[in-house]
């Protein structure tokens, strides 16, 4: 491993597969969605993370009219968050959750706000006074917008925050905002973030005297 030091004003952070491993519910509500509509699993398995739901259905379903995605969207996002079993936390995201919170930072989750709650409930990990959910935002990652709706609500530059991100498209959402990108997992190794950690035990965070966060990281 070699050690990596980068520096922020504030810490903006995916949720699924960041924060909260939820893997298991995911994949049970995706796969009844693909063979309800004679897709194959596996290959949707492979573009639904870090998307909203509607989103990831447009890629999917490209010639089905948006309103259908939108409505498969509510009845995916209930089943979801009725569905907390096997949701546990990214390892050390508790000890990670504890030592930023008093330092800026915010939830930036494709999820709704319902299922977030949810998610990081049965993760027992505490939600961050600032977040930047699914019905706060007209576009999904991987457009910025929620990343930068996120700096700007916690009064930061896109150039002082990093972005917490385990996908192909939040990495891409956390570029486009001008933003670091430290990679969560195994998804992000191959996309090329400015860090990567298999999960957040190799991050050790130092409040700096000048307000700035310190991020020791033992890249993977």
């Amino acid at each position: 491993m070699s050690a990596t030091v980068l520096t922020a004003s504030a810490l903006l952070l995916d949720m699924d597969g960041t924060l909260v491993n939820s893997e298991a519910v995911v994949e049970r509500c995706w796969r009844r969605w693909a063979l309800k509509h004679g897709l194959d699993p596996e290959a949707a398995l492979k573009v639904v993370h870090g998307r909203q739901g509607y989103a990831t259905m447009a890629v999917l379903l490209p010639d089905r009219p948006v309103e259908e995605n939108y409505a498969d969207n509510r009845v995916m996002l209930a089943e979801e968050t009725a569905d907390v079993d096997g949701v546990v936390p990214i390892g050390g995201a508790p000890a990670f959750m504890a030592a930023i919170a008093d330092l800026p930072h915010a939830l930036v989750t494709s999820a709704d706000s319902a299922l977030a709650t949810a998610r990081m409930g049965a993760a027992a990990l505490p939600m961050p006074a600032v977040r930047v959910t699914a019905e706060q935002v007209g576009a999904s990652k991987p457009n910025p917008e929620g990343f930068l709706k996120g700096a700007a609500e916690l009064g930061f530059g896109a150039a002082d925050c990093i972005v917490f991100e385990d996908s192909e498209a939040g990495i891409a959402a956390g570029r486009a905002a001008g933003m670091r990108v430290v990679g969560v997992g195994p998804r992000a190794a191959a996309l090329s973030p400015d860090a990567h950690v298999e999960d957040l035990t190799q991050i050790r965070v130092e409040a700096a005297e000048d307000g700035t966060i310190r991020l020791h990281i033992d890249e993977a």
